[in-house]
C-alpha cells in the first residue's frame, strides 16, 4: 500500500466509526491504541502500520480489506452518461456519502417522503409543485428547494418532460468551507 492510500484510510475509519456510533475513546479501548493516535489516523496525519490497521479494523467490526476498499471508493471518479429516459435514474452510482437521483417525465409519486438527511431539489427542465411543512411551493426551471432532514414533503411534476435532480448528503459527512475563497 502506498503512502497516499494509507493516508486515505483515515476517512474510511472515521465513516465506519461513526456508522457504529462509537467515540474515539471507545475505539481506543477496543483496539488498545491511543485516542490521539486514532485521531491522527482519521485526520490523515498518521500512517498506521499494518498491525495497527488490523487492530482498528477489529475494533470497528470490519476488516482491513474493507477499510482499504472504502478508501478506494472515496477516490472514485465515475461518469454517468445522460440520454433519453423516463422515470428515475441514479446520477451517482455505488455507495457514497452523496446520493443523487434524476426524475424525468410526468411523475406524481402520490406519496409523502421524510428523509433523515438534508436534501436539495433542483429543477433542470419544466416545473414542479412541492408541498412541505404545510406550504405549497411552485418551482420552475433553475429553481432550487432545500429541505432539512425530517421535513415531510411530496412533489409532482406540473409540466410534461420535467427533469428534477435530488441530491442528499449522508449526515456523517464532514464538509468544510474556506471563507477566503
Amino acid at each position: 500500500m502506498d503512502d497516499k492510500e494509507t493516508l486515505r484510510v483515515g476517512a474510511a475509519v472515521r465513516r465506519q466509526r461513526r456508522s457504529l456510533g462509537l467515540t474515539l475513546a471507545a475505539v481506543a479501548t477496543r483496539s488498545g491504541l491511543s485516542v490521539p493516535f486514532l485521531s491522527q489516523i482519521e485526520n490523515e496525519r498518521a500512517r498506521p502500520s499494518a498491525r495497527s490497521l488490523d487492530r482498528v479494523a477489529d475494533a470497528l467490526e470490519t476488516t482491513t480489506a474493507r477499510l482499504r476498499a472504502a478508501a478506494d471508493s472515496a477516490r472514485s471518479v465515475d461518469v454517468v452518461r445522460g440520454g433519453p429516459q423516463d422515470g428515475v435514474r441514479r446520477v451517482v452510482r455505488g455507495r457514497h456519502q452523496l446520493s443523487a437521483l434524476e426524475f424525468t417525465g410526468e411523475l406524481d409519486l402520490g406519496r409523502e417522503f421524510q428523509h433523515r438527511n438534508d436534501e436539495v431539489m433542483y429543477v433542470a427542465e419544466g416545473a414542479a409543485e412541492v408541498e412541505a411543512e404545510g406550504q405549497a411551493y411552485r418551482l420552475e426551471r433553475g429553481d432550487t428547494l432545500f429541505l432539512s432532514g425530517g421535513v415531510r414533503h411530496r412533489w409532482r411534476a406540473t409540466v410534461p418532460g420535467t427533469r428534477l435532480l435530488f441530491v442528499a448528503v449522508a449526515e456523517h459527512i464532514d464538509a468544510t468551507f474556506d471563507p477566503r475563497r
